[in-house]
């Protein structure tokens, strides 16, 4: 990645990316998949691949916020069954970024994301959610955790948008509010720490990037505080809602760039 080119945005541009970074913040404490806006954002401003190595760093400091949070509300034994689907993701989507152009990744991660959306919202409809998280133990179970995990990972190592994917495996478990924020405020957090050296080892990251990172990072912290702030305002249906139609935005942002 020639990071130079990171330099050369305008004041406009770097606004757009002070406001992605408040929308992390908000996202991670909030309506998690709302994120994706930010991604469109970050890759309108700079190039698809260079923009994934800028976003992560900046989606970390928000995972920490979130984990700050919420820690009391993860659901360990879900996690515990999807990460190991979740690095088989992201090993696929490591060697997908190998020789990937920016096209081919926006077309793909905007197409899993329109499907995963249509499948939750059938699935709302035939049944509702429950008050506890559907049990992981099962067959069926197992085998949506390692689906939806593989796809997560591969989402999230390659364009950072494994987000509204893991959102909509959340919700169609079952999860209520809190207990999705906490659980995911964890998944990523280990997540995305993880995809670290594979991000720097194929020079999406690097010192200049980083430069960017500290500045922007600066605006995750108040969106954060605003997505506390709103959480506790917003009902479970309206928050299912959101979360879907980050999901649905997102995806079509992908698609029609």
């Amino acid at each position: 990645m020639n990071t130079m080119t990171l330099w050369h945005i305008t004041g406009w541009e770097f606004a757009a990316l002070a406001f992605a970074a408040l929308l992390v913040g908000f996202s991670k404490t909030a309506v998690s998949g709302a994120n994706t806006v930010s991604l469109a954002i970050f890759a309108a401003v700079l190039p698809a691949r260079a923009s994934t190595g800028v976003l992560l760093p900046v989606l970390i400091a928000g995972d920490l916020l979130a984990v700050a949070t919420y820690r009391r509300h993860a659901h360990w034994p879900t996690l515990w069954r999807l990460f190991p689907a979740v690095a088989a993701g992201v090993v696929v989507g490591t060697v997908f970024l190998v020789w990937a152009d920016d096209a081919a990744v926006r077309t793909s991660i905007g197409v899993i994301l329109l499907l995963m959306a249509a499948v939750t919202v059938r699935r709302r409809r035939t049944a509702g959610a429950g008050e506890q998280p559907e049990p992981v133990t099962t067959r069926a179970g197992r085998l949506k955790a390692r689906s939806y995990g593989v796809m997560g990972g591969f989402t999230t190592m390659v364009a950072n948008a494994g987000g509204p994917v893991m959102s909509l495996y959340l919700l169609s478990a079952g999860f209520r509010k809190l207990g999705f924020l906490g659980t995911s405020a964890f998944f990523f957090l280990i997540v995305n720490v993880s995809k670290l050296p594979f991000s720097a080892g194929l020079g999406l990251i690097d010192g200049r990037s980083l430069l960017l990172d500290l500045a922007l990072v600066l605006f995750v912290v108040p969106g954060a505080l605003l997505g506390k702030w709103a959480v506790d305002r917003i009902d479970q249906r309206l928050f299912e809602q959101l979360v879907i139609a980050a999901t649905v935005v997102g995806g079509l942002q992908l698609l029609l760039r």
